[in-house]
């Protein structure tokens, strides 16, 4: 059904929609390229939220150069929206441009598009063929199609150990297990998360910044402290540089005075604090993800904690995927990945699938979807 020059024109468009990993959340990457006479003519990829979409972005780019549309072919990698959001629909820009044919890698998971932007197309006189590469283009969102058909984000883990799987000698030192490839590349995946989530005791023991430095990107995600007690310390560096993202400390409850007076400290200074608690007295964590989707439209998570909260999260099924590196040494004692329930059988394991593995530098990183 489809020929190699459109493999290789969808890939292009692909490639454009790499463009926005860093920078379109929570709107999908999505990538355009406009093509004339088996040239491409123009080419684009969404950009911040507000800003133009992919189509958009690439009729601009093609008229920009002086290129006559009509009659081109469009390969996009997500359906064109036909709806009104913080932007005029992207299909009534397609059908102005009077192309004689668009190729959509994937048919968009939002209910207020789902196919009525390939309708749009079709009813006025375009050609529409959907599903090339539609594998390759579901990859780059895997947030947001979460979000869109689960109501819940896609939640990354990632966690540097030893070969023996300590994450931290006994007295709680980490700083480094891994080098500084390892960690570069962990930056790349925090810079694609719209959030970024760690527990308190992360936040006491090792005082991150949790932002992105390793790599170049225009946004910073938000930082979200999962902390019962409120016992995040006001010095914390986590807390710095509200004002190029936002922080949320995540708290059991807000009940007595003490707790408000507390929540009152961090509210001044700008810092959200929200109570969400589980019959546990700690913090309900399917909940806080279900909120951080519908409420936050938050895409993916991306999760580095200390081994309780790890723990937590596994046991509660939330984690989607996980992102381990190892390096190559024991250490013999030390703190574990993950504080999980020992098992009675093996026939009760929560199995997992390494989809990817790559070197940096000596250490080794899988990356793991959960096994259904």
């Amino acid at each position: 059904m489809y020929s190699a020059v459109d493999h290789q024109f969808m890939s292009e468009a692909i490639a454009e929609a790499q463009k926005a990993l860093y920078l379109s959340n929570p709107n999908p990457r999505v990538g355009c390229v406009i093509v004339k006479d088996g040239q491409v003519i123009g080419k684009g990829f969404t950009q911040r939220v507000g800003g133009a979409h992919a189509e958009v972005q690439a009729l601009a780019d093609a008229k920009a150069l002086g290129n006559d549309l009509a009659g081109s072919t469009v390969y996009v990698t997500l359906e064109p929206c036909s709806h009104t959001g913080r932007t005029p629909p992207c299909v009534d820009a397609l059908i102005a441009a009077k192309p004689s044919a668009v190729f959509v890698a994937m048919s968009d998971p939002n209910p207020l598009v789902s196919g009525k932007g390939l309708e749009r197309l079709k009813a006025a006189g375009i050609k529409v063929h959907c599903g090339l590469m539609e594998i390759e283009a579901r990859a780059l969102n895997p947030g947001f199609v979460s979000r869109m058909i689960r109501g819940l984000p896609w939640v990354r883990m990632k966690i540097a150990a030893s070969l023996d799987g300590k994450t931290a000698l006994p007295d709680g030192r980490s700083q480094w297990i891994t080098g500084p490839l390892a960690r570069a590349d962990g930056h790349h995946w925090r810079a694609q998360a719209c959030a970024i989530l760690t527990g308190v005791g992360t936040v006491k023991e090792d005082d991150p910044s949790l932002n992105v430095r390793e790599v170049q990107t225009e946004r910073q995600p938000w930082r979200i402290i999962v902390d019962s007690k409120l016992e995040t310390p006001a010095t914390a560096k986590i807390l710095d540089g509200v004002d190029k993202s936002g922080v949320i400390i995540v708290c059991a409850g807000l009940d007595s005075p003490e707790m408000q007076q507390k929540a009152k400290m961090f509210t001044d200074r700008g810092i959200e604090v929200i109570a969400m608690a589980n019959p546990f007295g700690k913090v309900d964590l399917p909940k806080l993800f279900s909120c951080l989707a519908k409420e936050r439209e938050i895409n993916e998570i991306h999760v580095e904690s200390g081994f309780k909260l790890n723990g937590s999260l596994l046991r509660e099924g939330c984690v989607d995927e996980l992102l381990l590196y190892y390096a190559p040494f024991f250490m013999g004692e030390g703190i574990v990945m993950a504080n999980v329930s020992p098992l009675n059988s093996l026939n009760t394991r929560q199995d997992w699938s390494i989809i990817d593995h790559s070197l940096f530098g000596s250490d080794l990183r899988m990356r793991l979807l959960k096994s259904h």
